[in-house]
Formats: structure tokens, sequence, C-alpha cells
């Protein structure tokens, strides 16, 4: 089976070129070719870094790891997660058997890549890339008699399809709600897209029915501490449906109507393996891509910081991005996807540097600082604006918009409180103590007289 995409970006008019899709059985492959206009273009660029501005088609490298796309980084950015998947095979499966219970003839086809990159509602693709297929139509543009991404009012009966997905007990109505609605900002938790009061994108994230602590609290409280250590983060307040708490995080990759260009730093990087990466390989990669390499340099460093200081040890490549700021240049993107983990083990998912191992260690974060371009003092500046904003953990996890309860709060202490925050608090001491002005020196003793009269013959 072959099929055919025109990609757009962000508008109706930029074409920039065509994704192609064969499928046998369970085999895939895929393959992109720009558009003689895109290539000619005086603002073009390349939308992935494994996409070099030539004309032809070009095929992507074949991936090593479980999660490998058979898509370029630059479209399975934008594939559904785990579980938008979820929802997509029960579909399908419920679908099959309503078919052969009627007697009618059964889908056998699997799912394939490009069944699940189409799924994603149109509206709410993540970054600036489009598909429209043939006949003109962007995929999956909302069906008439329903909105392909809702009002946040309708998050109590998002939340009521999510927990029947949950628990197997799901309707067709029941997916047919949630169908499109994914998001492929990674992970398996059930979250869905609707728009805020003020018609603004957002995700909203549910509570599991296997949560055993106030999980969408912690990421709010989470982010809120980064924005509070001075790092970009994305905006994100609790609210309620039904008296439970909903994470409502806003979407970074739009600007009103307009879309953005996003890169994972998986896309970015280039990496198609699960082999263990670091953030300075990424500081590395930035040098070559970044518009202002020092200040997002020394971002990325207080983001690994923070990760050891509030154990949120799912920082994987796909939870770290970038937005395209124009002529090739990327910036980070605003931090997303940040958790305190109590019940892990804090062992980063991208290590510091190739030597330091997984460990979250204080210590191996200012070993490396100079491959952030941070001198040591510098280092211990950031270090400090980070500490000082996690030590007010519990103060901020009950301000309005997180709004944890003391009982809640306890359940997060151990992410908060451990060896590496005792760490930071002795390095940043020694910039304090470098700083303060040396101790006055006392007056000299007034030197004796000399003697009188003729000196020794």
């Amino acid at each position: 089976m072959n099929r055919a995409m025109d990609v757009y970006l962000d508008d109706e008019v930029t074409k920039v070129g065509v994704l192609r899709h064969a499928a046998s059985g369970n085999r895939e492959s895929s393959s992109f070719e720009y558009d003689r206009a895109w290539l000619a273009r005086a603002g073009r660029f390349m939308i992935d870094p494994a996409l070099p501005l030539v004309g032809g088609a070009q095929f992507p490298a074949k991936g090593t790891s479980a999660r490998a796309s058979v898509f370029f980084g630059c479209f399975a950015d934008s594939e559904p997660d785990g579980w938008g998947k979820v929802v997509i095979n029960r579909d399908r499966a419920k679908r099959r058997r309503d078919a052969a219970d009627r007697g009618e003839p059964v889908d056998g086809r699997p799912v394939d890549g490009l069944d699940y990159l189409l799924a994603v509602d149109d509206v709410s693709r993540l970054g600036a890339l489009r598909l429209r297929d043939g006949a003109g139509v962007f995929q999956r543009v909302s069906e008439p008699s329903r909105r392909g991404t809702p009002p946040l009012v309708t998050l109590a009966d998002l939340l009521r399809a999510s927990r029947a997905v949950e628990t197997n007990t799901e309707t067709a109505a029941d997916l047919r709600y949630l169908l499109g609605r994914g998001t492929s900002l990674d992970g398996m938790r059930p979250k869905a897209s609707v728009f805020d009061e003020d018609g603004t994108l957002c995700i909203g994230k549910f509570p599991s029915v296997r949560d055993e602590r106030a999980v969408t609290k912690g990421e709010v409280l989470a982010l809120r501490l980064a924005a509070a250590a001075g790092i970009e983060a994305a905006q994100a307040r609790i609210v309620h449906a039904n008296d439970t708490p909903v994470a409502l995080v806003r979407r970074f990759d739009r600007i009103g109507e307009r879309r953005l260009m996003y890169a994972s730093a998986r896309t970015l990087m280039g990496v198609t393996d699960d082999d263990d990466h670091t953030y300075t390989e990424m500081a590395d990669t930035m040098r070559t891509t970044a518009l202002a390499f020092a200040k997002d340099a020394r971002e990325l460093w207080k983001r690994m910081v923070l990760n050891i200081l509030i154990t949120n040890v799912d920082d994987h490549l796909n939870n770290h991005g970038f937005l395209h700021v124009g002529n090739g240049h990327w910036r980070l993107a605003p931090a997303f996807d940040v958790n305190p983990f109590p019940d892990k083990a804090r062992l980063l998912k991208t290590w510091i540097h190739e030597d330091s191992g997984p460990d979250a260690s204080v210590d191996e974060a200012l070993r490396a600082a100079g491959r952030f371009s941070l001198k040591a003092k510098d280092a211990k500046e950031a270090l400090g604006e980070v500490e000082d904003a996690v030590a007010r953990w519990r103060e901020i996890a009950r301000e309005p918009g997180v709004g944890m309860t003391a009982t809640e709060a306890e359940q997060f202490s151990e992410a908060f409180e451990h060896p590496e925050r005792k760490a930071a608090q002795k390095a940043r001491a020694t910039v304090s103590r470098a700083a303060a002005p040396p101790p006055p020196v006392p007056p000299a003793e007034a030197e004796p007289a000399p003697a009188s009269g003729p000196g020794p013959r």
C-alpha cells in the first residue's frame, strides 16, 4: 500500500514537500522530497538536520531503537504518544468487532506508521508541519459534527472517557470522543488537547486510576519551580473536573494561530537509537544550531541541575525540545514534562557527560560546566538560582494553581529532600565565601625609634 501526503508549513500556502509511505504486511518504508518552490524560497531551511536542502527523494536512516519511527524525526515528533496509540488501537479493534458482528467485511490490515501519524488532529499536531492528502484535506480536520479539539468545559467528559479506556470499559462513543485529541508529547499517561478559556491550545493531563500520589499537581509544581529558578518553562495550572485535579499545560509551539516549527532533542541530534546520550552531547549540537549558544547552554545546564534536585528521572531526549527561530537556527523550547519522582532512584535518562554514568550528581554537573561555556563561579551562581527555587517547594506547592495539601506535599518530600540538595547548598556556599570581602587588616604596631648617637664602629 503506497500513500503520499503533501507537507505544508504552518499555513495552507507554503508547501515544503511530499511525504511518501509504503507498507507491505509488517514492512514499512518512507521517504521525503522537498518541493522545488521550497528549495528556491529565500527563507528555506532544513526541516530536519537529516534532510539537506537538495532535490529528489531522501530516505531516513533505519533506527535501531525500540521507539524508532519509520519517518524522519521531524515527522516522528508529531506522532501520537503511547497513550494516543492505545486509543487508536482500541478504536480499530472495536470497529473490526462491530463489522464482524454485522456480517460486514473486516479490515484486517495492521495499523501502520502513517495511520498513527494521520490520526493526530490537524489543529493540535505538534509543531508547524501539516499533512494534506491528494483531495486537499488536512489530516485530521475536525469532522463537521464535532470539534476535533474541544473547549476547556469538556474536561469532565474527556476525563470520563479516559478513565473508561484505562479500566477497559470504554464504549465506541468514548473512543470516538478521544480519537484525534491525543498529543505527541511523550508518555503513556491519559491526556487530551483542549482550548483554554481564552482560546489558547493546551494539554489536559489527567490522573491515572493507578496513581498513588497527586501526580498532576506534582508536574505543575515542578514547572513552577523551574520558572522560579529563572528557567523558561511551559505555563501550567491545576483545574478541576468533577473535583479531580487536571494539569492544564499551555502549548508553547503556538503564538495565537501561528504554528512554530518544533524539533525534539532526539531529532536535532540525529539520534535513532536507545543508547546512552548526554547533556554535553546536546550542548555540542547546540553549538552549531543555536542562535544564542551561551544563553541556551546556561539554560540547559540549569535544567539539568533542576532535574537532579527535584528527582526528575524521565529526562530522555524526547522530553527536551527546540523551536526554529529562522535561517536554520534553533533555540531551546520551554521546559515541559518535568516531574518529581519520590519513589525512584536518582538516575538520569540523559547522562550528564560521557563518563558520569546515569547518577544524578551535582558534583558531576559542576565538573561538566565548562562544556556549557560556564566558568566555575558562573555555574555555582546558576546552581544557587535553582537551589533557591527548590528550597521553596513546600511554599510553592500550596500556591493557588497547584493547591497541594500538606499530606500530598509530604508524599513528594523524598524527591526534594535528599543528599544532592545538601551538595548543592555546600557548593553554592563556596561562592558566598569567595564573594565576601576579606577581613580588615589590623593596623601595624609602631616601630621603636632608632637609638641616638653614633652607630657601632
